[in-house]
């Protein structure tokens, strides 16, 4: 299955505010387009985003101090001074984040928690201080405020939003106690990601004896070999084989792997991230699920999901959790049908009775199943997606729909390591700089798991009627080259690079005249559409045919091995349903439901499988509770705490927008600009729900995702 995160950072977005004398000593505070990565180092952060700190907190006094002074308030020196204000900050201690997930160093992470207080503290504070509060405010009753129009008017509404969400109106007390609990969820959710960093690096299994290996891919057998010998552990003389906690090296182990004791081992090791020892973040949990609550009581919603969810389609928990029981309800009984189906199918080839599986039996006896069944092996798709194919034909795709230009820049760019590229993307028609990008796939220790996409810089308007150019990057853990061969990607992990790269076209094209509200900066149920419909791609013939290539004749997937692909790509698909949807409901029951009674002593395993009785395999081995390694949930203060169903949201939307593409041609260009002027374009400019009317004409069929998935009726 597809790890996918969109990691919650502080916005990152970038504007010229080197304009306030910062020294170009100072590397996290260098204005270049093509960041200097080799400067920034781990002995500036603390001076840096000092400086940064006292230069933004200068200005949103001098701005709180302006509301008392009579100044005239325009939009200017009112909305757009408050967003430079809190970039001022932003922008560097975005870098530092950033680093910390793809090159984390002790130093690194020393110096990132010596200012992760004080950081914390000043975008709590912002919302709360009473004078900037008063200048918003002021402003909205002006004249110029009711007559604004199109994003201004919405960066407005949005902003006023903002401030009485976060406690704006508070009394001066109940402020103080918020500012408490956002430093407290700082530090916890950054102790809970740095938990799960290193009980992952902390896990290694050397295998000695090749015959355990059985079953096990080539191409995975010797990505094994390799890491062994990268770490000093075998020779070619003297063979043994590594694996780790990272997903390309465990997954084919639990997939493949005949020996049923090693799968339980890889599958121990899994469980064990987040969950033993000085890296146990059960206690952790509870704690940061108790400070949510209290932020919620203090703004005065019930629970944190309708904190979270008030601003975003769902409106809040109990619709979010409807949806999530909806879906189970409709999935059930395929759900049961292919468990009691994969039962009888182990049954049948051991000669043993029917009953439920261990748990680390169950990919395994699935992708047996599969390659029967349908007489396909998702392994035969591997040399016919290497990278470098990949991202050229996905280039190709998107220039041919939504009207651009991509080509990789190296001459002279620097990157965090070695192995990232740098892109730059450009209106086909126009030849305009649209923005540029990095891109960085595969593991390394220092390095977070998962895949995501972030943004650096966001563009804005110039005086020429041109735009300033985006700045973003995507990230993964895809399976790497081994020795000097090509990197050859599984289809899954074919379908998170269009994913991540779906998330970065809605900032790249973003032509918001705010810069607040421009890509991304969307309801976080609307967010995953961009990126999940860019995934079609990777399963229609036109558009495969363009990138899905052997790596060594050049021939595209003959069509015996796309048929049968096709046929299987609903295998178990109730299944992947309801994991996610089992992710989902953990998430709002938690956070609804949970949340006023976390108690450390609760038995966090026991409650989650009480939670998700229906929603997971019964197994003979309980696993335990999913959530110490929950980095979506549970990696910072927000992210997609209460808001995992989004997945699933947003899929009903790519599910149905996408049959627009297969009616009007899927690689219409018509149909790929409409989509990027309609969608990606727009950003949080307009209310989400509209900007799908203004794509399809309507609004979203929610059978679509169940008609697609094999699930309808």
């Amino acid at each position: 299955m597809r790890v996918d995160v969109l990691c919650e950072y502080i916005p990152l977005e970038i504007r010229s505010f080197f304009r306030h004398g910062f020294a170009m000593d100072n590397p996290f505070l260098d204005e270049s387009f093509a960041i200097k990565w080799s400067t920034l180092r781990a002995e500036h952060v603390v001076a840096d985003i000092t400086q940064a700190l006292e230069s933004a907190s200068a200005q949103i006094d001098e701005l709180a101090v302006g509301a008392q002074t009579g100044e005239p308030l325009t939009f200017e020196n009112t909305l757009l001074a408050l967003e430079s204000a809190t970039e001022t900050l932003g922008i560097p201690w975005g870098l530092v984040l950033h680093l910390d997930a793809v090159c984390n160093s002790e130093q690194l992470r020393k110096a990132q928690n010596e200012m992760l207080e004080p950081v914390s503290a000043f975008f709590a504070t912002v919302p709360l201080n009473a004078g900037l509060w008063q200048r918003v405010k002021a402003y909205s009753e002006t004249e110029e405020a009711s007559k604004l129009t199109g994003a201004r008017r919405r960066f407005l509404e949005e902003t006023l939003a903002d401030f009485r969400n976060s406690g704006a109106d508070l009394p001066e007390g109940e402020k103080e106690t918020l500012k408490s609990i956002e430093s407290k969820l700082a530090a916890k959710t950054q102790k809970y990601s740095e938990n799960v960093l290193d009980s992952t690096n902390a896990w290694e299994l050397v295998v000695e004896e090749e015959g355990r290996l059985a079953g096990l891919p080539e191409l995975a057998k010797a990505a094994a070999l390799e890491s062994a010998k990268t770490k000093g552990i075998g020779t070619d003389q003297d063979p043994k084989w590594r694996f780790t906690l990272h997903a390309p090296s465990f997954l084919p182990v639990l997939e493949h792997v005949d020996d049923d004791s090693l799968r339980r081992e890889v599958w121990e090791g899994t469980c064990a991230i987040g969950a033993t020892g000085e890296h146990d973040n059960t206690s952790l949990i509870w704690e940061i699920l108790q400070l949510r609550q209290q932020k919620a009581q203090v703004l005065g919603r019930a629970n944190f999901a309708d904190k979270v969810l008030e601003r975003r389609m769902a409106g809040d928990g109990a619709t979010a959790l409807k949806f999530v029981e909806d879906l189970h309800r409709r999935t059930k009984s395929f759900f049961d049908r292919e468990t009691t189906d994969l039962e009888a199918y182990k049954s049948a080839q051991t000669g043993g009775e029917p009953g439920c599986l261990q748990p680390w039996e169950v990919a395994y006896w699935a992708e047996k199943k599969r390659r029967q069944q349908y007489e396909f092996d998702d392994e035969q798709l591997r040399p016919y997606f290497s990278m470098e194919s990949v991202i050229s034909g996905m280039f190709e795709i998107a220039s041919e729909i939504f009207g651009i230009k991509l080509k990789e820049n190296s001459g002279g760019v620097e990157c965090w390591h070695e192995s990232v590229k740098f892109y730059e993307i450009h209106d086909s028609e126009s030849g305009m700089h649209l923005g540029s990008f990095y891109a960085d796939w595969f593991p390394r220790e220092t390095k977070r798991s998962g895949a995501w996409m972030n943004y650096l810089r966001t563009g804005e308007p110039r005086a020429d009627g041109t735009r300033s150019p985006h700045l973003g990057l995507m990230c993964g853990n895809m399976t790497p080259p081994v020795g000097d061969e090509v990197a050859l990607l599984k289809h899954d992990e074919v379908e998170t690079v269009f994913h991540e790269f779906g998330h970065l076209l809605h900032h790249l094209l973003g032509n918001v005249e705010v810069k607040s509200l421009n890509g991304v900066n969307v309801a976080w149920d609307f967010v995953e559409l961009p990126s999940q419909i860019m995934e079609n791609f990777c399963w229609e013939r036109q558009s495969l045919d363009l990138f899905a290539r052997h790596y060594q004749t050049g021939e595209n997937i003959p069509d015996a091995l796309y048929e049968k692909m096709i046929a299987a790509r609903n295998y178990r698909s109730a299944t992947a349903m309801m994991r996610q949807l089992s992710l989902g409901k953990l998430d709002l029951e938690l956070h609804i439901n949970e949340a006023a009674n976390a108690d450390s002593s609760r038995d966090l395993d026991e409650l989650s499988r009480k939670l998700l009785e229906g929603y997971v395999i019964p197994t003979l081995t309980q696993p335990p509770s999913m959530a110490r390694r929950f980095g979506h949930l549970f990696s910072s203060p927000t992210g997609y705490a209460a808001a995992y169903y989004s997945y699933k949201w947003a899929e009903v939307l790519d599910a149905d927008a996408f049959t627009r593409f297969r009616k009007e041609g899927i690689l219409s260009r018509d149909t790929g600009r409409d989509f990027r002027d309609k969608i990606l374009s727009k950003g949080n400019s307009e209310d989400p729900a509209k900007l799908f009317r203004d794509f399809m004409g309507r609004d979203p069929d929610p059978e679509a995702l169940l008609v697609r998935s094999g699930l309808a009726g």
